[in-house]
């Protein structure tokens, strides 16, 4: 491929160069846009601005914009307002997709002259989330984003030719920074402009391709599922993954469908990349890092993506080899205390995840009278089939059994919370106060709503059924099913939330339960409301036949 470093990247336009795509973007435009756009923040006197834009190609452009202005740019993980009210007092400027904030195509002055940017003072703040969720700031250089993406293209520059890049991650983070936008970019090879976050969407942009790549998240690759023509993805040059472990199973899915193993990466925020593996292997660090331990077990970093001289401590636990590679042993800051008995969560979870019916799963400290561990479950098709057929508290002590052969009764979770996927954040971490939250909310009463379709005034949605729903345990409790009562309710509920009902219930007509609801099906409800006869209609149904339907009377209040 033709590279052009980072720091040249603003010097001869090459309009042939292909930047971007959906839209179309060239290098030439990238140039003009960027050398624009430093001057206009030059024109108002900025030093600190923050930048948050969904469009990689926008995001590229602030960030060369910016540097050739001599600004330095912070990368917020979201635009929430407490996001917002906490670096406002750090930045002059917000460059954003928002109404209010500057757009990078709002500032048109006349072009600054094109420029090489200068590695060492061109700077960026990432920031990240610790295992508490309190958002931690973290300084790069350009030198050291440079290293790494040339890092990355002579490792696997060869293999991906000039596919075009997917990516179903943010590219506000390091991983979807470097690999969506800065590598590709400095190797010419195109990328999609826009995060794809479905399976389907991911599918749709790749056959637009005739050579394409995917730089996803674990929570993507485990939801690709079989309605998806694997005979035409199977193209795909390289498959890479951070931001969380890869579920075994995912991995071997992806293998039998693709050909290939999933490129896994392992790194953070503070380090850049650290490691890759395929298959369920030990992990090979990168060229030019180098790996060591302290008295505990923990891995320490020296790596040229850090500064000269700083050797990076962290909390994961891990065994090398005398080769260098090594294997992940859990996190040390997730070793618990409870009556002065210390105990490794990772450890238990890697215990419970060897259950055949357990998919992942995270513990946490439950701090009520007394504290106790709690679990956050997500089981695999097997385990659901076990919850439908034999019940909460049947499931709940097979995993205390299971586990009971590597811990003492101390720690045997005495919480469980069945979920159909774990709540991971935008950067592909779940914090240990999340968890704990989870743990002390109560069990969910309502459907999950996964799509919502309205066409002449009739509804459609598609719902997911929480596996840990409350009405389950009452009915019944070694064979949950969902009430009929509740399915009235969740109608007349949703109902009310999408159409203009009447508020007085009159009763109900032509009640019809046909097929059972178990936990963690997915069922379409349509509605339809007769306004003339104040009737709202509904049914519900599965892939293959309707699970139950009925009217609401309903009519306006009494006098």
């Amino acid at each position: 491929m033709n590279w052009i470093t980072l720091e040249q990247m603003l010097l001869e336009a090459r309009p042939e160069r292909l930047v971007a795509v959906d839209p179309v973007m060239d290098h030439s435009q990238l140039r003009d846009e960027a050398l624009r756009l430093a001057a206009g923040l030059r024109a108002k006197g900025a030093r600190h601005v923050a930048v948050h834009l969904e469009d990689a190609a926008d995001l590229a452009i602030a960030l060369l914009g910016a540097w050739c202005a001599g600004v330095r740019v912070l990368l917020p993980a979201d635009l929430q307002p407490q996001t917002r009210q906490r670096w406002s007092a750090d930045v002059d400027l917000w460059l954003t997709d928002q109404t209010g904030d500057t757009h990078p195509r709002d500032v048109q002055p006349a072009p600054l002259s094109p420029a090489e940017l200068d590695p060492a003072l061109c700077w960026l703040t990432l920031c990240t989330s610790g295992s508490s969720g309190e958002p931690k700031r973290i300084e790069k250089n350009l030198r050291q984003l440079s290293q790494e993406v040339q890092a990355l293209e002579q490792l696997w520059g060869a293999d991906l030719g000039p596919a075009c890049i997917i990516g179903s991650v943010a590219a506000q983070h390091i991983y979807g920074l470097l690999f969506r936008v800065l590598w590709p970019l400095c190797a010419g090879r195109p990328f999609v402009r826009r995060q794809v976050a479905f399976p389907e969407d991911l599918q749709r942009a790749s056959r637009e391709h005739p050579a394409f790549a995917w730089v996803a998240s674990p929570a993507l690759l485990k939801r690709m599922g079989d309605n998806l023509d694997w005979t035409a993805l199977s193209g795909v040059r390289r498959v890479f993954s951070s931001g969380g472990a890869l579920p075994t199973e995912a991995a071997q899915s992806l293998q039998q469908r693709l050909g290939q193993w999933p490129t896994e990466i392992f790194g953070s925020s503070e380090t850049g990349g650290i490691a890759w593996r395929q298959g369920d292997g030990a992990w090979l660090p990168f060229a030019g890092v180098e790996l060591s331990q302290d008295r505990d077990g923990a891995l320490l970093i020296a790596s040229p993506y850090l500064p000269p001289g700083h050797v990076e401590h962290t909390a994961d636990a891990v065994r090398i080899a005398a080769d260098g590679r090594f294997e992940l042993l859990g996190r040390l800051d997730r070793i618990v205390k409870l009556e002065e008995k210390r105990i490794s969560l990772p450890m238990l979870e890697q215990a419970l995840l060897a259950h055949e019916w357990v998919s992942e799963a995270r513990l946490g400290v439950v701090q009520e009278n007394r504290a106790s561990l709690g679990a956050l479950v997500v089981l695999n098709e097997t385990g659901l089939h076990a919850l439908r057929s034999l019940g909460r508290r049947a499931v709940t002590e097979a995993l205390r059994q299971h586990l009971s052969g590597h811990c003492e009764p101390l720690a045997l979770p005495r919480r469980w919370r069945w979920l159909r996927q774990l709540p991971f954040n935008a950067q592909g971490k779940l914090p240990q106060a999340e968890v704990e939250a989870l743990l002390l909310a109560p069990r969910p009463k309502a459907a999950e709503v996964l799509e919502k379709i309205e066409a002449d005034g009739e509804w459609s949605l598609q719902l997911a059924v929480p596996p840990d729903l409350a009405y389950f345990s009452g009915h019944f409790p070694t064979a949950p099913v969902l009430p009929g009562v509740v399915q009235v309710d969740w109608a007349l509920s949703l109902g009310r939330q999408l159409l203009d009902l009447p508020p007085r219930f009159i009763g109900m007509e032509v009640l019809k339960f046909q097929q059972l609801i178990r936990p963690g099906d997915e069922v379409q409800l349509h509605l339809r409301f007769d306004r003339e006869r104040g009737k709202l209609y509904f049914a519900y149904r599965n892939d293959t036949a309707t699970c139950s339907s009925g009217r609401i009377v309903l009519g306006v209040a009494d006098a």
